[in-house]
C-alpha cells in the first residue's frame, strides 16, 4: 500500500487531523500550511512539513514509516538540519514519526537521544491508538490503513456513516469518503471498485461519485432551475434539507418544494 501518499493527502486536505493526532487542538491547523519542501542541491525532499504562518509556532516535520529502516533517524535529522541551514527559519521545530506499530521502530537513537529526551521528536504507533469506533473521525480514518481486511470492511462502513453524521459540509464529506475509498482500493488490490462497492451493500463508495456529479451539474447550469433539479437526488442520498440549502445557496423552503419532484 502506498501509505505515504495516503497520509500526505489526508494531511493536505484535513490538516486538523494531524494536530488532533499529536494531542493539539484541531483549530491549530488554521495557523499552518502543509506542503512538501525540497532541500536544494541534495537528493533530499521532505514530503510532509507543516509551515506556520507566524514565528511563534514551531515547524512540524512529518515522516510516515511503514517498513523497518535502520537509517530512518540519520536520514531524517540530516534532512531537517539541511533545511534549517538553507532556510534559516526563526521558528522552533518538532518532528513526528508515524509507525503502524512499535515493532517497525527498529532504528537506533543513540546519536539523537537528546532530541528524543527533550520531546523534540514524537513517535506515534497507530496500533496503540485504541479501538477505531472510540477515536475521533479523522484519527479513525488514519487507523483504517492498518486494519486487517475483515476489520477494514466493518471500520469503513462505520466511518462512512460517521462522515455523514459528523461533517456538515458536503464537499468535506466527499473528500473524506474519497480518501476512505482510496485506502480500501489499496487494501484490496485484487478487487475492482465495483466489487468493493458490493462489499458495502448499499454502494456507499459509489455515492461519492454521485455527490460529485450532482453538484457539478448544479454548478454547470448555474441557474436556479438547474439547482432545484438536483435537490431530489441529494435528498435520496441522505442529505438534510438544511445541508442542501447551504451547499446550493437556496432557501430551506425552496429545497422543500423541490424535494417533492422526482430526480431527473
Amino acid at each position: 500500500m502506498k501509505t505515504d501518499s495516503i497520509f500526505y493527502r489526508l494531511f493536505q486536505e484535513f490538516p486538523n487531523i494531524f494536530f488532533e493526532l499529536i494531542g493539539n487542538s484541531p483549530e491549530t491547523a488554521t495557523e499552518y500550511q502543509f506542503s512538501s519542501v525540497e532541500v536544494k542541491q541534495t537528493a533530499f525532499r521532505i514530503d510532509g512539513v507543516f509551515l506556520p504562518q507566524t514565528e511563534e509556532n514551531p515547524i512540524y516535520f512529518v515522516e510516515v514509516q511503514f517498513q523497518a529502516d535502520s537509517g530512518i533517524y540519520s536520514r531524517l535529522f540530516t534532512e531537517i538540519h539541511l533545511y534549517l541551514r538553507q532556510n534559516q527559519p526563526e521558528n522552533d521545530w518538532l518532528t513526528v514519526v508515524i509507525y503502524p506499530n512499535r515493532s517497525i521502530d527498529t532504528a537506533k537513537i543513540k546519536h539523537y537521544r537528546e532530541s528524543f529526551a527533550c520531546g523534540r521528536v514524537t513517535r506515534i504507533y497507530l496500533e496503540e491508538l485504541g479501538a477505531t469506533a472510540s477515536l475521533p473521525l479523522g484519527i479513525a480514518t488514519i487507523k483504517l490503513v492498518i486494519e486487517n481486511e475483515d476489520q477494514a470492511i466493518q471500520a469503513a462502513r462505520e466511518l462512512i456513516t460517521r462522515t455523514s453524521q459528523e461533517i456538515d459540509s458536503v464537499p468535506q464529506q466527499q473528500q473524506l469518503l474519497q480518501i476512505i475509498e482510496t485506502i480500501l482500493v489499496y487494501k484490496f488490490p485484487s478487487m475492482d471498485i465495483e466489487e468493493i462497492q458490493e462489499m458495502f451493500g448499499l454502494s456507499d463508495l459509489k455515492q461519492t461519485r454521485v455527490y460529485q456529479q450532482a453538484f457539478a451539474e448544479g454548478e454547470q447550469r448555474g441557474e436556479q432551475r438547474g439547482k432545484l433539479k438536483t435537490v431530489p437526488l441529494l435528498i435520496s442520498l441522505g442529505l438534510t434539507v438544511e445541508q442542501i440549502a447551504q451547499e446550493l445557496d437556496l432557501t430551506v423552503d425552496e429545497v422543500r418544494q423541490a424535494a417533492q419532484q422526482p430526480p431527473e
